[in-house]
């Protein structure tokens, strides 16, 4: 599954910790609160198991479009009450949006469906700007919510991703819609999973697998490579190999610093956050001088409440697609836009 991994430390006096005080998920997921995940976790009770954290705000980067002009990290408002408080919307936008927020929580309904129904399998963007009229930069905001890596995203799909987001927010408290897996992410929810089967009677044989298999009356017999027969009246398995598609570029930075800023409570009485989400639209990111990037791109933001990396540092987690010479650049990006005092330096 993972090729041409490296590791890089830096030079001089500043260094990482020892390495049991980190914990690297390559594949970090948040988990939206009304997403059927959550519902099956308490519903198995195995929810008690693990620890949750807020996800706090959602990025979009906006670059530069004069010279001289710094680029920047606009937060992406999710309810009315930040739509009306953005003071960098314009006042027409606000309607606009405000008007597909409204949509989206009933966009079930037989009359919202009649709607969007034309527009099924088309990009979301078209219907955005079809039928509500949203300008170009507004629906950078809406498709980074939707967690695209192409940014064609079908109106379909879309609108009910963008459902499930607005639905969560404050479903499990003020201030946010997603929570994030405390000390290794979603590898903490499969640890609890194989915890309860264990407990169920389940049993596991790491390293093993099928040679063979064949019917025997009402059972599947199973011939494995280690010599063992088994017999099942149901097999789970992958119907092919590994994807030989081409693959997804990722980086995981250290950062030697806490970005504090980045993990503000949106609300007051929210729960401090411990992740953030930043999108890097499609054309965002100028490969060249004549070349911008093709493909949106997300970072992932985990500070040291996650138990993923000691006090004073933070987590940067980037999943471009497929831009592994261009991740260092938009790591130094990132930083440049932060401005609050941080020294671009990473570990």
């Amino acid at each position: 599954m993972y090729r041409s991994a490296s590791i890089t430390k830096p030079s001089g006096t500043v260094g990482l910790s020892f390495p049991r005080a980190y914990s690297i998920a390559l594949a970090p997921q948040l988990i939206h609160a009304r997403s059927k995940l959550l519902s099956q976790l308490v519903s198995s009770r195995a929810y008690r198991q693990v620890e949750f954290l807020a996800v706090g705000s959602f990025f979009v980067f906006k670059p530069s479009l004069t010279p001289g002009q710094k680029p920047s990290l606009a937060r992406i408002p999710s309810t009315r009450e930040d739509i009306g408080f953005d003071t960098s919307i314009p006042l027409k936008g606000k309607r606009s949006l405000m008007k597909f927020l409204k949509f989206v929580l009933e966009y079930e309904s037989e009359a919202q469906t009649e709607i969007w129904a034309p527009f099924a399998y088309g990009p979301l963007t078209d219907f955005l700007h079809k039928h509500f009229k949203i300008d170009a930069e507004l629906q950078t905001y809406i498709i980074a919510l939707t967690l695209s890596l192409d940014g064609l995203i079908t109106t379909k799909d879309g609108l009910h991703i963008l459902h499930r987001h607005l639905t969560s927010m404050g479903f499990f408290g003020l201030g946010f819609a997603a929570v994030y897996p405390k000390w290794g992410g979603i590898s903490e929810i499969a640890q609890v999973a194989c915890r309860a089967g264990a407990v169920g009677g389940a049993v596991y044989m790491l390293g093993t697998g099928i040679e063979a298999q064949s019917r025997v009356e009402d059972k599947l017999e199973l011939h494995l490579t280690n010599g063992e027969v088994v017999k099942t009246k149901l097999l789970v398995r992958s119907e092919s190999g590994p994807s030989a598609e081409p693959g997804i570029s990722r980086l995981v930075a250290i950062l030697d610093s806490p970005l504090s800023k980045q993990f503000e409570p949106l609300v007051e009485g929210a729960p401090l956050p411990a992740v953030s989400h930043v999108a890097f639209p499609k054309g965002a990111l100028r490969i060249d001088s004549e070349t911008v990037s093709k493909y949106p791109v997300h970072a992932s933001v985990h500070s040291s409440d996650t138990g993923e990396c000691p006090v004073g540092q933070s987590k940067f987690l980037l999943s471009p697609n497929p831009l592994k010479y261009m991740m260092i650049p938009i790591l130094n990006t990132y930083l440049h836009c932060l401005s609050f005092g941080l020294d671009d330096k990473y570990l």
